[in-house]
């Protein structure tokens, strides 16, 4: 499909690799995760990085994006895709799910990030108060207090939000290890904890977050419980498939990862390393 290559991975009896999605560079701190938690499983990650940010386009177009990336990424033979963007997950999972499945069979299944955070959240926070950093996409969808308050019925739970615009291109440029990005994460993680003393934990509401996570932590009480999304993914992915065997069985397993960017793939090389910890060599796509 599309441009034709032929590097991808060769099925083995209706046998694939988990595909991972993501807008850009962000959702490679979530492979990071997965595959430190699943080793063995053959993974082929997409960043859709020339259409990047999603955060500030319509549900429509959020929609018709990830659909396309959901499509290519089973005609190359996946079986299971978790989609590892907020903003995706919030504004185009429910859609697909829905709407589009039917068309590749009751079998394939595609996830997102935003439930596995909420569930652990919701079980094992001691106040019930929550803080969210996030972009500002992310703030403004309600996609958080939505689901919290969806799947804590049993429990009176509060959701303080705040949105940290600078962050994502502080991270993307290099510039975490600097005196602005210092005053920038202080002042943002300030402006959440003031809105109530109550907050026991804050979810890093953005797969670009883990990268600054130890700056983070140096401006939050030691009590707080700061959560990285990746991690939470990586679990709850791992429960899935053990309940899940016959989706299990479909998932191929040599340690293989293939990286997918619709970006120029030297950028993309140089950038993704600094998010996945380790050299990445990617391949080029064109999705329509």
């Amino acid at each position: 499909m599309n441009d034709g290559y032929l590097y991808l991975f060769i099925k083995e009896n209706d046998m694939g690799p988990i595909g991972v999605f993501d807008s850009g560079y962000g959702g490679l701190t979530v492979l990071r995760s997965i595959v430190d938690v699943l080793p063995n499983y053959d993974y082929l990650y997409l960043g859709d990085n020339a259409r990047n940010p999603y955060g500030s386009r319509s549900f429509e177009v959020i929609y018709q994006y990830t659909k396309e990336a959901v499509d290519y990424l089973f005609e190359q033979g996946c079986e299971l895709i978790i989609l590892a963007c907020n903003t995706a997950s919030a504004k185009a999972l429910r859609s697909i799910q829905q709407n589009d499945l039917h068309r590749w069979g009751a079998h394939k299944r595609v996830l997102g990030v935003i439930r596995p955070s909420v569930e652990y959240i919701i079980e094992n926070s001691q106040t019930g108060v929550i803080g969210v950093l996030g972009t500002e996409g992310t703030v403004k969808s309600q996609s958080y207090p939505l689901e919290i308050a969806k799947f804590s019925l049993k429990r009176n739970m509060e959701v303080f939000q705040h949105a940290c615009p600078m962050w994502v291109p502080l991270i993307e440029d290099q510039s975490i290890d600097t005196t602005g990005a210092a005053f920038f994460i202080k002042r943002d993680v300030e402006a959440l904890l003031e809105q109530s003393a109550n907050i026991d934990t804050i979810l890093l509401g953005c797969t670009h977050y883990p990268l600054i996570k130890p700056i983070i932590k140096q401006f939050a009480p030691d009590h707080i419980n700061i959560l990285s999304q990746g991690d939470l993914v990586a679990e709850s992915l791992k429960m899935y498939l053990k309940r899940h065997s016959s989706i299990d069985i479909e998932c191929t397993k040599k340690s293989h990862i293939k990286f997918l960017t619709t970006e120029s793939t030297n950028l993309f090389d140089e950038r993704a390393t600094q998010f996945f910890g380790e050299p990445v060599s990617s391949h080029q796509i064109v999705l329509d």
